[in-house]
């Protein structure tokens, strides 16, 4: 299987590439600089280093890019700085998913193509009736107008729901949210759920970066754990570190 990993030089798309490639995935990444990948990476016959910013390739590049993947996985995020959260591009995460899926669409392909979204938990999926504290409303109305960032990722998930929707012949989807990331050496346990079972701004749990890689990349290569979630938006913790 080839998949394409968006914002594979992250923390978590880092993660994520690892596990693609220790499950035997062909594995294509698009960084705007290659010379800090791991060496490793970039001896290894089953990944391609495409050196590139996403927003700025052509339709037809973007379309090329996709044309021989059987997944694309997105972990983009912004920075933690002032230019990270306020400087450009304020849409990223939700531009790359669009132009992604309108490549994906344009090529015809005979079956579809999956496509993940690494998400938040303080992101709603609006699909289904999820409860919200009052204060944890507000907060997040707050950080709408605050932080363009969280627009982003909810303006991203929006465009899966709403312009994608359950029955695309060319994209199916799942948008993995985690809670608190925490750095961690190893898989170990953790738990899915449909929806949040804790408060994201009150009460948040955490998840470390390479369980959240581990379940990306076992819904690209398990059909039948794809099929369950495909769709929706999943929560993962940790199981050791919430209990």
């Amino acid at each position: 299987m080839t998949v394409l990993v968006v914002g594979a030089s992250g923390a978590t798309g880092s993660q994520l590439v690892t596990q693609l490639l220790h499950q035997n995935n062909s594995v294509k990444i698009i960084v705007r600089s290659p010379e800090k990948l791991p060496e490793s990476w970039k001896s290894n016959d089953k990944l391609q280093i495409i050196t590139a910013s996403i927003l700025n390739l052509t339709d037809s590049e973007m379309q090329d890019l996709v044309s021989d993947c059987h997944a694309v996985a997105t972990c983009l995020g912004h920075n933690l700085t002032l230019k990270g959260m306020y400087g450009q591009p304020r849409k990223l995460v939700t531009e790359a998913t669009r132009r992604l899926c309108k490549a994906i669409k344009a090529n015809n392909l005979k079956s579809s193509v999956k496509f993940v979204l690494m998400n938040t938990t303080g992101v709603r999926n609006r699909d289904i009736d999820e409860p919200i504290f009052f204060a944890q409303k507000c907060v997040i109305g707050l950080l709408r107008v605050l932080l363009p960032p969280h627009v982003d990722n909810e303006n991203a998930a929006d465009y899966l729901r709403t312009q994608i929707g359950q029955n695309n012949s060319a994209v199916d989807w799942v948008a993995v949210r985690p809670d608190g990331l925490i750095n961690e050496d190893q898989v170990n346990d953790y738990e899915i759920f449909q929806s949040p079972t804790r408060s994201a701004i009150f009460n948040a749990g955490k998840v470390s970066r390479i369980n959240v890689a581990h379940f990306m990349a076992s819904l690209i290569n398990d059909e039948n754990l794809w099929r369950k979630w495909k769709g929706q938006m999943p929560v993962i913790y940790s199981t050791a570190q919430n209990n």
